[in-house]
């Protein structure tokens, strides 16, 4: 089997969505400082992160946008694991909003669609906050409509940041579907591959709607 990594790393500092806070990674408890408390030669690291749930790649739960909706403790595995894939590929050049005609004839239900714009290479630098590729209001109804289990972008926002409603999170998130954002890797999967598989199992949190995760995908 093949593995995928699709996930970015979480760095100290990181800006992952501008005027958002970054992690701060750090030692509770240092090696240096924890061999006071083992035997001779022994030590460990303990460390620490804080930071905010739309940290690096991460994946929006319903209750991200609906405060009825699952936590990511609620989240059923069978949104989040072993998914076989709808992949879309954008092509370059090709305008940012990304409308229902861009999921014509795919296989929808029960799969994450994930939607390569390409715009991962910005990942870094300033123009990855800029000119984002998105989905429209269409395009998240027709992917509910079709029972999509899960819908992912290479790209900072699934949605148009002009857009204030955020219609495709709040659709999207209502029916259930959750939402992984900031993928990267996506132009190395296999296109034609129907055993693909692909994972965003987020950590079980209450009362928390996103969280990073190692998202990856899997394949013969």
């Amino acid at each position: 089997m093949r593995f995928f990594d699709l996930a970015h790393p979480v760095v100290h500092g990181m800006t992952t969505c501008p005027g958002l806070p970054g992690p701060v990674v750090d030692a509770h408890l240092s090696r240096e400082a924890s061999r006071a408390h083992y035997g001779p030669g022994t030590e460990f690291h303990i460390g620490r992160i804080a930071m905010i749930g739309n940290t690096g790649t991460y994946i929006d739960a319903p209750f991200h946008r609906h405060a009825d909706g699952a936590d990511l403790a609620a989240l059923p595995l069978e949104r989040t694991a072993n998914l076989p894939v709808a992949l879309v590929r954008r092509a370059p050049g090709a305008p940012r909003a990304i409308g229902p005609e861009a999921f014509a004839g795919l296989p929808l239900a029960g799969r994450a669609v994930l939607v390569q714009t390409g715009h991962a290479r910005h990942w870094g630098g300033e123009a990855y906050f800029h000119d984002l590729p998105y989905l429209t209001r269409e395009a998240a109804e027709l992917l509910c409509a079709a029972g999509a289990a899960l819908a992912g972008i290479d790209a900072m926002n699934i949605d148009s940041t002009a857009d204030p409603a955020r219609p495709v999170h709040t659709l999207l998130l209502g029916a259930g579907v959750p939402i992984v954002e900031n993928l990267t890797g996506l132009d190395a999967l296999p296109g034609e591959c129907p055993e693909l598989r692909f994972f965003a199992v987020p950590a079980p949190v209450r009362a928390l709607g996103s969280l990073p995760v190692r998202a990856f995908a899997l394949a013969p």
